[in-house]
């Protein structure tokens, strides 16, 4: 599947990797990086790579919630309400620049992200399985946006930049455009059958006593530091395992070993904490204290795995 993804994004394979690591985990993933980078064509090759049902919502600032779960209208033959899904029903969404929308309507999305439900009219409805929302934010620097709020951001699973490419790999895409964009020819290399199987096989990925330690102490660490002023909490912990669970399966792993959670971790906790005051005067950075705590935290010695 990454291969099949990487014919049409050149020179992301980590990042191609990691949006597999959170599918596959059940997680969802939030990109940040400037316009034009390629966001939202890794999300339209993931799914057609699944063959699953796709939608993209465009994020504008006169978006409203129903616009996003669905809005039950009224049916003058039947004389009764019919409900109209919106496009967050479906296995694979596409939030494209979701901090563009006011507050209001980014809430809409809480609900789905974390139960896989949504709830309208009074009714809750359930999502459909697999279900796996990519969002994309511009940076905060850039006009028009609007912070996501914690709350929101601690449902994402990861949170990455794809960043531009190189100048061979910018020249490799423009000769495979050139005459027709790959994606049109992308087919389905695993069914959503096939996915949902491989996620319950994920569950059955040991984890050792002495690696569930390391997490905890790793997310203890972020509620310590100096520089922050809002830790981690609980949720990242689980997150942070069931990523690792993932990695470890697609390294073709029965086990996770420290150095997973060594190189998940600044995906996993760098959105969810904020920093002081004093660490934004000193210029620091979320992913910088994450790197900080990561080496500073000892990594625990015993044996790959217990079994």
């Amino acid at each position: 599947m990454v291969e099949n993804v990487e014919r049409v994004v050149v020179g992301k394979r980590k990042e191609v990797e990691l949006s597999l690591i959170a599918l596959l985990s059940g997680g969802h993933v939030l990109l940040e990086d400037v316009p034009g980078v390629g966001k939202t064509m890794m999300v339209r090759a993931l799914a057609k790579s699944l063959g699953a049902d796709f939608k993209r919502i465009q994020f504008t600032p006169d978006l409203l919630p129903s616009d996003v779960t669905g809005v039950s209208i009224f049916n003058q033959k039947t004389l009764e309400f019919q409900f109209r899904p919106g496009p967050i029903m479906a296995n694979v969404v596409l939030a494209d620049e979701i901090n563009r929308t006011s507050p209001k309507t980014q809430a809409a999305l809480l609900e789905a992200l974390e139960e896989g439900s949504v709830t309208t009219d009074g009714q809750t409805r359930e999502l459909q399985n697999p279900f796996f929302v990519m969002a994309t934010q511009n940076p905060i620097e850039y006009g028009g946006t609007y912070p996501l709020p914690e709350a929101q951001l601690d449902r994402f699973l990861f949170k990455f930049k794809i960043g531009y490419p190189s100048k061979s790999e910018e020249l490799e895409v423009l000769s495979r455009v050139e005459k027709r964009h790959p994606i049109e020819d992308l087919e389905p290399v695993i069914s959503l059958d096939e996915l949902v199987e491989m996620q319950q096989q994920v569950l059955d990925i040991y984890v050792d006593e002495i690696v569930k330690e390391y997490i905890i102490n790793l997310v203890n660490a972020t509620r310590q530091h100096h520089a922050v002023y809002l830790g981690a909490s609980p949720r990242a912990s689980i997150a942070l395992m069931k990523a690792a669970q993932a990695y470890a399966y697609i390294q073709d792993r029965d086990y996770v070993v420290p150095d997973d959670i060594k190189y998940l971790a600044p995906f996993v906790l760098g959105h969810r904490i904020l920093l002081n005051s004093d660490a934004k005067l000193s210029n620091m950075n979320n992913e910088r204290v994450v790197r900080d705590i990561v080496e500073q935290v000892t990594i625990p010695v015993g044996k790959e795995s217990a079994k």
